[in-house]
């Protein structure tokens, strides 16, 4: 009789990876990945793969009978159209590590909570290249990187003055491990940092190392005050819608919106007509409430706009910090210490 636990590998992997993993206890695992029933990548660290990839049907049996038979899923398997997600299948899944940390409304959906199925995610893998984003972002507003490439392509050598971020007031919502990167940084910059948090977290301005710290039902109060407000925070029922109208009435002329949370956080049309009215001064949206970005939106062709294609926290190096990521958790949940685990997903949604 096999007594190992079936690990199956549900996304795009790279083969070192796959063989780091499978080397974390030969004995005590079967790893289970075939590449070729899953979607062509797109990019390098891509874990969707292509849109509107089919399988034969006898590949999509081979598929569905090996997710089945899971004990260890690397990450949730997408679902491909008008197709259940095969993990309502595996019945005796007892763990999950997903590649992002935004798993929420996904973990929910699939019932893996009431199921009592472990579910740890990639928190804090991609807090380094979001952070990194956001102050490329605002270096390139406030220092007119526009300016300086239509000067290059007209080869106009003429000083000019730009803007600097110290003593400029950024507000970030959400500070978990992504939104503390984002504030040590900003800190970095001289900036004044104020953290908006969920009501009674227990988090202090020592603690986090920032200027302020406030509630989320406190931010319209503070906007005349801010420079910069990047979001950072989970989609919830309480977060979402939250960017609205009314804040960017209330908000300071010219400000700056850095969204690399979800956007639905956002009211696009709201803000489109904050953007048209130079009321928000300068946006850089990693996130959009539809995903692609439809070709008719007008944030394309928005001067004030930078465009990212939900790609901010992917860099080269992200599989193996999850690789890295998976084995600790791999061995802890071997030895039975699921305590040790790192980010064991939580139902309180904090921000």
């Amino acid at each position: 009789m096999n007594s190992k636990l079936n690990l199956v590998i549900s996304t795009p992997l790279e083969a070192e990876f796959v063989d780091r993993i499978a080397r974390v206890a030969p004995n005590r695992i079967g790893i289970h990945y075939e590449p070729e029933l899953l979607p062509p990548t797109r990019y390098q660290g891509d874990h969707k793969g292509i849109d509107n990839f089919e399988r034969t049907p006898a590949d999509e049996e081979r598929w569905f009978h090996l997710i089945s038979a899971a004990d260890i899923l690397f990450d949730i398997p997408p679902t491909l159209s008008n197709k259940p997600n095969p993990v309502n299948l595996a019945r005796n899944l007892k763990w999950v590590q997903t590649t992002s940390s935004g798993v929420g409304p996904l973990v929910d959906s699939l019932g893996l909570t009431e199921r009592n199925v472990l579910v740890t995610t990639a928190r804090g893998i991609h807090a380094k290249p979001l952070s990194e984003f956001v102050f490329m972002a605002l270096l390139m507003h406030y220092r007119n990187l526009e300016y300086l490439q239509k000067q290059q392509g007209e080869k106009i050598w003429q000083r000019y003055c730009g803007s600097g971020l110290a003593g400029r007031t950024l507000a970030i919502v959400g500070m978990g491990e992504v939104g503390q990167k984002i504030a040590h940084l900003a800190k970095a910059f001289d900036m004044t940092v104020v953290g908006l948090l969920r009501p009674g977290s227990p988090h202090t301005t020592e603690s986090l190392g920032i200027d302020r710290i406030c509630t989320i039902n406190e931010l319209k109060d503070l906007l005349s005050d801010i420079d910069a407000i990047v979001l950072c925070a989970p989609h919830t029922p309480e977060t979402e819608g939250m960017i609205n109208q009314s804040v960017f009435e209330a908000v300071k002329p010219g400000a700056v919106l850095i969204n690399i949370a979800r956007g639905a956080l956002v009211d696009e049309p709201a803000l489109i007509g904050a953007l048209e009215s130079g009321q928000i001064g300068f946006a850089a949206l990693d996130v959009a409430a539809v995903e692609p970005l439809p070709e008719s939106s007008p944030l394309w062709t928005l001067e004030n706009v930078l465009i990212s294609p939900h790609s901010a926290s992917t860099v080269a190096e992200e599989n193996e910090r999850l690789t890295d990521l998976f084995c600790f958790n791999l061995r802890h949940f071997l030895e039975g210490n699921p305590a040790e685990m790192k980010n064991k997903f939580n139902t309180e949604r904090r921000y």
